[in-house]
């Protein structure tokens, strides 16, 4: 009996190290999506613990994205994006993670393969070989793309490279990676969108073999080369208003399903910003972050913000799902309104006739106290811009004040 019972216990022991639970550990980590052609897109990101809760702290150049909704089920993780509607289905293995990011996109569901290892710093290479210099402006082409419509800013120390594109649409955020040799590589992920650039340096001043990678399945041609004089055309040039319009003229329900148009007595005599957008967007997420500030900068002395969205999905249900974590996550002291159009921009312009050659999100309408559109500003360079997102924040400011200074008229 005594045997027995040693030889359960035994086998209990054995069995309960054998099962030891995993455990998420802090520091840092190296995670890689994996697109259908087999490259990798490297990001980095920190595990800590928050409140006695597993944060997990995402890492493009200077940004720090932060995600709190982890959940461990034995030996399986599940992490939720807080924003763009995304999440991670993992399990412990070879001393890591790996399973899948998995993209909800309204009607489909897009996954990519993902392993994540603890101790690990880089996020290329553990060390470049002899970098050379790509710092500076670039003048770059895309495939399919006119040329002057794409500038890339970078900026290296040792081999670490940080900067952005920026289009006529909006920037490619904050991108992150290294100069190996005569190889540009770059990466961001931030929850919406997983990129990677690559491109030989030819020489001092040209990018030559340049391929994009937009998560799983897509790829774009680019070449760049060095002009400090590079520019993109003026933001405020690219869309107007239809001939024969002045004002801005809908009626679309709020995430409470109370309509809001802009003869509501709310916006009498106000300066108000409608802010073309949808929570799918990485630059409409920039920008609602600013609009907030500006807001309670603004708000107390005559201006009202709207959000106009348009969603992946005609659900109402699901659409107001997606706001409403925008709401909560950024504060949004201001309406979104759901258009009930998706994001085609087709339909965008279809439901907005009073607007003239739509080319993207987000798209800004700046309208004064007598309710006519004064300015409209396509695209948004964010903060991942540097000093593109201090001169708009200046120029932005200014229209609001000069138009605040305005008497109505009639």
């Amino acid at each position: 009996m005594k045997k027995s019972l040693y030889l359960l216990l035994a086998a209990t022991l054995i069995f309960s190290a054998c099962t030891k639970p995993h455990h998420l550990k802090k520091g840092i980590w190296r995670g890689v999506l994996t697109t259908k052609n087999g490259d990798g897109i490297p990001f980095n990101f920190e595990i800590k613990d928050t409140g006695g809760h597993k944060q997990m702290v995402i890492f493009n150049g200077t940004e720090r994205f932060k995600v709190d909704s982890i959940k461990q089920d034995g030996d399986s993780v599940f992490i939720k994006m807080p924003l763009f509607d995304s999440e991670f289905k993992l399990q412990f293995a070879d001393h890591g993670l790996q399973g899948k990011w998995i993209k909800h996109l309204g009607q489909k569901d897009v996954a990519m393969d993902f392993n994540a290892k603890p101790g690990l710093d880089y996020r290329f290479f553990k060390h470049a070989k002899e970098p050379r210099i790509v710092t500076g402006r670039w003048s770059a082409i895309f495939e399919g793309d006119k040329p002057d419509t794409t500038v890339a800013e970078f900026k290296q120390s040792g081999d670490n490279v940080t900067g952005t594109f920026l289009t006529t649409t909006g920037d490619y955020r904050y991108l992150e990676g290294t100069v190996h040799g005569g190889k540009l590589l770059l990466s961001c992920f931030d929850g919406g969108h997983a990129f990677l650039f690559k491109a030989d340096l030819k020489g001092r001043d040209t990018l030559v073999n340049g391929q994009f990678f937009a998560g799983y399945t897509s790829k774009t041609a680019w070449n760049a080369v060095r002009n400090e004089k590079a520019k993109l055309p003026d933001a405020y040039s690219l869309t107007a208003l239809t001939p024969g319009y002045k004002k801005l003229d809908f009626s679309f329900p709020d995430v409470n399903g109370k309509k809001v148009s802009l003869s509501d007595p709310q916006f009498k005599d106000k300066v108000v910003i409608v802010e073309i957008m949808g929570s799918w967007c990485p630059n409409c997420m920039d920008q609602t972050a600013y609009l907030v500030d500006y807001y309670k900068k603004y708000h107390s002395r005559g201006v009202e913000v709207l959000g106009l969205a348009y969603e992946r999905t005609k659900d109402f249900n699901k659409s107001k799902a997606s706001l409403e974590r925008e709401i909560q996550h950024f504060n949004i002291p201001y309406p979104l309104l759901i258009t009930g159009y998706t994001n085609d921009k087709k339909e965008t312009a279809a439901s907005l006739p009073a607007i003239s050659n739509f080319i993207g999100f987000p798209t800004t309408l700046i309208i004064d106290k007598s309710g006519n559109v004064r300015k409209i500003y396509a695209g948004f360079s964010g903060p991942g811009t540097g000093n593109y997102y201090t001169e708009f924040i200046a120029g932005f400011e200014k229209l609001t004040d000069d138009l605040l200074a305005e008497k109505t008229h009639g």
